[in-house]
């Protein structure tokens, strides 16, 4: 048998990975120190109440045989998909069902959209950059052009015209940057990739975050429905981590060699997966309810004000940072001139406080520095005064 030799170019570990198997040796050599965890980008605040109740509700259909639910439609049941396409309306977007796919997850769609491109394309992927891009394309055997983020565009890289793309990653709000893309400089990218022929995969997983006036969706950019798939998720819109429902938009308009893409990633949905459960996908609807988002929001504007509490701080250190404001993650520039590594083992040892060390999401992250503002307000506050005091 051969194996897929692209997966020998890959790191031997994921980032957080690394991360998980440091913070362990510490603890395990300092029990007795109370360490404060603002790394990993995952939720902390329950559920909105009438997102359980009705995944309750829905549990309850299937205890009954005249409610009894089996196999669920692939593309994700009619009702959700017209609670995404209400919640599209209100930013303006209009969609049709046949649009629409549900899946379990940003991350898994964002890798195995990769199904519908030829293995070999040309990829343009920003960077520093959610690592997921970077590992599906290599295990694709995709060739990556990466478009450059650094403190001078304020990591917002703009299209580089001499580059021949076929796929486009944009990541806005960015992970693990924080930085947003205005409605001028998404113009520019879709300008390129019509230009170019490319596709946008365009991840919007953060965009409940956005409170400025900027996009919220590629497809509030004119001509976005033919160059572009849009990934979105209730992870942290509605607290979905762990439990894991998700959407990829694919336009009708969006057509490649004479094939809808859409008709193509339907058919990669039927044959490779089944579909999320229905009491999830209850549960998702009823987070874009009136009800269900005003509680989910409740919690997104807590996330907010943690990333606020973060750049505040950072700022009264005279600190270089990005995010903070449209996101939940909040990007600066390690003091003293430290590495990445070296300003995570410094804040583990001397202010046991974990985050992300900015050279694990690219080659331009070296230097930098993530803290996330999932967290527990009170720790969030610790933290940054244990980091103010050290620095």
């Amino acid at each position: 048998m051969k194996i897929n030799e692209n997966f020998k170019a890959l790191g031997v570990n994921y980032l957080f990975h690394d991360i998980s198997q440091k913070v362990k040796a510490y603890a395990e050599s300092h029990p007795n120190a109370e360490i404060i965890r603002m790394g990993i980008g995952d939720v902390t605040l329950p559920l909105a109440p009438a997102v359980v109740r009705a995944m309750e509700n829905a549990a309850a259909e299937m205890g009954r045989a005249e409610t009894f639910r089996g196999y669920g439609e692939y593309h994700g049941y009619d009702f959700l998909r017209d609670a995404i396409i209400g919640y599209y309306a209100k930013k303006g977007v209009t969609l049709t069902r046949d649009e629409v796919f549900v899946s379990d997850g940003a991350k898994s769609d964002a890798a195995n959209i990769l199904d519908i491109f030829a293995g070999g394309s040309t990829a343009v992927i920003p960077n520093p950059v959610y690592p997921v891009y970077v590992d599906t394309c290599v295990m694709a055997g995709n060739t990556i052009v990466y478009a450059h983020g650094n403190e001078e565009n304020n990591f917002l890289p703009m299209p580089d015209e001499s580059v021949n793309a076929d796929i486009i990653y944009l990541c806005s709000p960015n992970n693990p940057t924080g930085a947003a893309y205005s409605k001028a400089q998404l113009e520019k990218w879709v300008d390129y990739a019509v230009e170019k022929d490319a596709v946008i995969l365009y991840d919007s997983a953060y965009e409940a975050f956005v409170t400025d006036d900027l996009p919220t969706s590629i497809f509030q950019i004119k001509n976005a429905e033919k160059c572009a798939i849009e990934i979105g998720s209730l992870s942290k819109t509605a607290g979905f981590t762990g439990v894991r429902c998700a959407y990829t938009i694919v336009p009708s308009a969006l057509i490649r060699e004479d094939i809808a893409l859409s008709k193509m990633w339907s058919r990669r949905q039927a044959t490779k997966f089944n579909a999320v459960p229905y009491i999830i996908q209850r549960g998702a609807e009823a987070a874009f309810s009136d009800e269900g988002y005003a509680e989910s929001r409740a919690n997104v504007e807590y996330y907010l004000e943690n990333a606020k509490i973060i750049a505040d701080a950072l700022k009264k250190m005279g600190i270089w940072y990005t995010g903070g404001r449209n996101s939940p993650y909040i990007w600066f520039k390690c003091p003293h001139g430290l590495s990445s590594w070296g300003f995570f083992e410094t804040l583990l040892e001397k202010a046991n406080v974990v985050g992300t060390p900015g050279a694990g999401f690219g080659a331009e992250g070296e230097g930098f520095f993530r803290l996330s503002a999932f967290g527990d307000r009170k720790k969030i506050v610790l933290g940054m005064e244990r980091i103010f005091d050290i620095f």
